[in-house]
């Protein structure tokens, strides 16, 4: 119990701040308005940091990458009418996305609620299909609401819950102040096993397979499954395909990697799927799918959940704890090494093939950035990045090691993430590099955010990939014989816009040059824009 809790005096809005605190939330992403400065300001007494974003939406893509990057729960605020409406998108991302949020809106109060028209909005109406659960807080259930919310937002799967505080509850007395903190995240179960029949048992599966391969999702880096999943493939030698959002679950310069997912190359990565015998889908969840699943190899499904998705079809469910799921099946294998180092070396050198298809000599290509920034910055480095056709090549090429050292959204696929994702996994990593990869659309969305980072002291490496085009729609436009319609940016100046940022800028038009402006990132006090700009013909060729 907070001290605040066991107080007469507690408001409604010392009450869920307590329920916050307990969930160990620090940042606060908002844009203010009048109903909710009490919360505001219960929560700064509380030496929670309250940040101002630019706007709504990017406030909520800040809570979002801050849990991403923390495995915690994300927390934005917005005002009634307008602000509610622009939180949307970050809301229904981390929902998607499957990141615990708690996001949370001023109202009318409530005298006026029945009545009013003035900004007000139904937020039950407008969040309910984007959230798990959309609620309302009142002083006398405001501990009980808190708790829901919390358990709501982390149980598996997880996502974004929406609550409304009307201007006149926040200072009202809490009649229901227990805010003791419930179990969050994912919950240590017994294995549970299901299957159509006898000869569908999971050990079975796994000794009659003789190139069976792991398809590993963001189930397996929420459940801590990483050493359990090395030693599960090493033990069979499997290669391991992993989602976008998964990277690093298994440390991408492991021999059994074998790639990413429906991000670039992706014929390549389906084809392994298509030949192997067996799938183990370890946490693998259908919201990353971008293509449709059409490979007939069995599905043995590994999760938290059950497989009600039925994308694919599975005749054996294995429902508990993922890590410990693995550790049995590692425990009795009892068979011989499934797959060749020789054979896993071809598809790697395959998809790297793939991967550098297109490419331009003597000019700046999409990989070519990758390429430079990655041996630029050191093996902890956190990376964010927008939607668009840079994100299938990072999605790809950008190698981490570690889970969470990857953030992006592949649920909803929303633009605007990739700059304040990376300012929220700045503040929640401080002493790890942090760099951007956007393109020059997602950057025009959001570049108000990186003159906060400059305010708040952010070393944050934005690195924009600028072709002055909306180039996924472009080449699409262009496979059905249509011009250019509404996908051509106008240029930019982007290091003249740095210094009105208060950041460091430069231009790179070349590997050289881009290898020069960050030779660097080690030693910046503020954040820098890289304005890299592209040859976009690589696009073409890949996608």
């Amino acid at each position: 119990m907070t001290p605040h809790a066991t107080s007469d005096a507690a408001s409604t809005a010392d009450v869920m701040v307590d329920a916050l605190a307990g969930a160990h939330v620090s940042h606060i992403f908002a844009y203010p308005g009048d109903p909710i400065i009490e919360l505001m300001e219960r929560a700064r007494a509380r030496d929670m940091q309250v940040v101002l974003a630019r706007r709504e939406a990017t406030a909520a893509f800040m809570a979002e990458g801050f849990a991403a990057a923390t495995g915690t729960v994300g927390v934005c605020l917005s005002t009634l009418g307008p602000g509610s409406t622009a939180l949307v998108n970050g809301v229904a991302a981390s929902n998607l996305d499957r990141v615990p949020m708690v996001a949370i809106s001023g109202q009318i109060e409530t005298a006026r609620e029945q009545y009013f028209t003035h900004q007000v909005v139904d937020h039950k109406l407008l969040y309910s299909p984007i959230t798990k659960w959309a609620g309302r807080v009142e002083a006398s259930s405001v501990g009980t609401t808190m708790r829901k919310a919390l358990s709501l937002a982390t149980a598996e799967r997880p996502g974004a819950v929406h609550l409304t505080i009307p201007a006149d509850v926040s200072r009202l007395p809490a009649t229901d102040v227990d805010v003791a903190t419930p179990p969050l995240g994912p919950a240590v179960t017994t294995v549970s096993v299901s299957r159509t029949d006898a000869e569908n048992d999971p050990v079975a599966l796994l000794e009659k397979a003789k190139h069976p391969v792991v398809l590993a999702g963001i189930g397996a880096v929420r459940a801590g499954a990483t050493e359990a999943l090395v030693r599960f493939a090493e033990a069979a030698s499997v290669p391991v395909v992993v989602s976008p959002m998964s990277k690093g679950v298994l440390p991408e310069d492991h021999p059994l990697f074998a790639g990413v997912i429906d991000m670039a190359c992706n014929q390549v990565v389906w084809e392994l799927l298509a030949e192997s015998d067996l799938i183990v889908a370890a946490g693998f969840d259908a919201v990353e799918l971008i293509k449709p699943w059409k490979v007939s190899t069995p599905v043995l499904h590994i999760d938290a959940v059950p497989n009600t998705d039925q994308i694919y079809p599975s005749g054996c469910e294995c429902v508990g704890d993922i890590g410990a799921i693995l550790s049995w099946l590692t425990e009795e294998w009892r068979g011989q090494p499934r797959w060749s180092e020789s054979d896993i070396r071809r598809h790697r050198d395959r998809l790297r093939t793939a991967y550098y298809a297109g490419r331009v000599d003597d000019r700046l290509n999409p990989t070519d950035v990758i390429d430079v920034a990655r041996s630029s910055f050191p093996a902890d480095t956190i990376a964010t990045t927008d939607v668009g056709s840079h994100k299938l090549l990072v999605g790809q090429g950008w190698q981490t090691l570690h889970p969470r050292g990857v953030l992006m959204t592949n649920g909803l696929s929303s633009m605007g993430f990739g700059v304040p994702a990376a300012i929220a996994a700045k503040l929640a990593h401080p002493r790890r590099p942090v760099v951007a990869l956007v393109g020059d659309g997602g950057f025009a969305m959001t570049v108000a955010e990186v003159r906060l980072a400059a305010a708040m002291g952010l070393a944050v490496v934005f690195v924009v990939f600028v072709d002055n085009s909306l180039n996924r729609i472009e080449l699409k436009q262009m496979t059905q014989g249509y011009p250019s319609t509404a996908t051509r940016l106008e240029d930019l100046d982007l290091v003249a816009l740095a210094e009105a940022m208060d950041c460091d800028g430069v231009r790179a038009e070349s590997p050289a040059e881009l290898q020069k402006a960050l030779s660097q990132v080690s030693t910046l006090s503020r954040p820098l824009i890289v304005e890299a700009r592209i040859d976009p013909a690589q696009y073409e060729s890949q996608f």
